[in-house]
């Protein structure tokens, strides 16, 4: 494997010579050393002429190349489970961008790894957008850094019973037993209320700055320009002022950990940081991305025709 003196552009990329599925594991766990050295210098690894005709062949090399794996439950984005382990990634309108987030970071548990392929690159657009949670750390005013280390943010999601904006509670637990929800939000200190109208509420506490789990660096591990609702755009957030009395009633909604309310301008200076350190990647077939979901963020840009792009995640 290649190895080279410095950090390039995002991902890193290694080619290999068209090999099927069984060649590229065997590939892989010879080369496991190098490649979990690299990983956290460049965060991202895109290894090019790997054989990946359809989910299956995607299953084959996850399945191989790692035991630990992730499901989505408590996700907060529309996606199809596939497989045992494979999700499609985020059904969103195409037309859209969906803002850089880690996986699963508003959440009380998420993936170490995110393995991506597209079997179907879109007409135009549709990169899967990266950028170094290290970088944006560096880049970001160190006011709002200050400001998130000392009081630390709260996530409010709001989850309807099956008929409703946004997700339900039933698909972001992938179970309709309410009871199985209820014995996971207090297994991961979740605060949650079962509401009138069969709606679940859930808040989930963060420190919003995180250390890595191995290197230790000091990452930026937060959602919350997404979560927001100054993300949205203009007839959506006209039309949940009408359905909802109060903001933490739409679908998603962030404070400072203290209860206190996040500025607007503070929003959108972090959705400004971000953006000028994002990347955009295009996508091939035959490839077969890990991210490192603490290291490097990620997104996707608005596109046309189809696009069809895996994920698996692994602890």
């Amino acid at each position: 494997m290649n190895s080279p003196a410095k950090k390039a552009t995002l991902p890193f990329i290694q080619p290999l010579n068209d090999v099927d599925p069984e060649g590229f594991i065997d590939y892989y766990l010879g080369h496991r050393r190098d490649i979990e050295e690299m990983l956290p210098l460049y965060g991202a690894i895109k290894f090019s002429g790997v054989r990946i005709g359809d989910i299956h062949d995607f299953q084959r090399i996850v399945d191989g190349i790692s035991t630990r794996f992730m499901s989505y439950v408590d996700g907060n984005s529309p996606r199809t489970k596939l497989s045992a382990n494979v999700y499609t990634s985020t059904e969103y309108d195409k037309t859209q961008r969906i803002t850089m987030h880690n996986e699963l970071s508003y959440s009380a548990r998420w993936p170490a790894k995110l393995f991506f392929s597209c079997l179907i690159p879109a007409a135009t657009g549709g990169e899967t957008l990266l950028a170094d949670s290290r970088e944006i750390l560096r880049e970001m005013n160190g006011d709002i850094v200050s400001e998130i280390e000392q009081r630390g943010i709260v996530y409010i999601r709001n989850l309807h019973g099956g008929t409703g904006m946004g997700p339900s509670w039933q698909d972001t637990f992938e179970t309709g037993d309410r009871q199985r929800v209820t014995e996971f939000c207090e297994r991961h200190s979740i605060v949650y209320e079962w509401r009138q109208g069969d709606m679940l509420r859930l808040f989930q506490p963060s420190k919003g700055i995180l250390r890595h789990r191995s290197t230790g660096e000091k990452v930026w591990f937060n959602q919350i320009d997404q979560f927001h609702p100054l993300q949205l755009d203009e007839d959506l957030f006209e039309s949940l002022q009408v359905l909802y009395d109060r903001p933490e009633d739409f679908p998603t909604y962030v404070r400072f950990g203290d209860g206190g309310e996040i500025d607007a301008a503070m929003v959108r200076e972090i959705t400004g940081t971000i953006g000028r350190v994002t990347l955009a990647p295009s996508w091939d077939t035959n490839e077969f991305l890990v991210v490192d979901n603490e290291l490097v963020s990620h997104g996707r840009n608005p596109y046309t025709g189809e696009r069809n792009v895996l994920v698996a995640m692994s602890e």
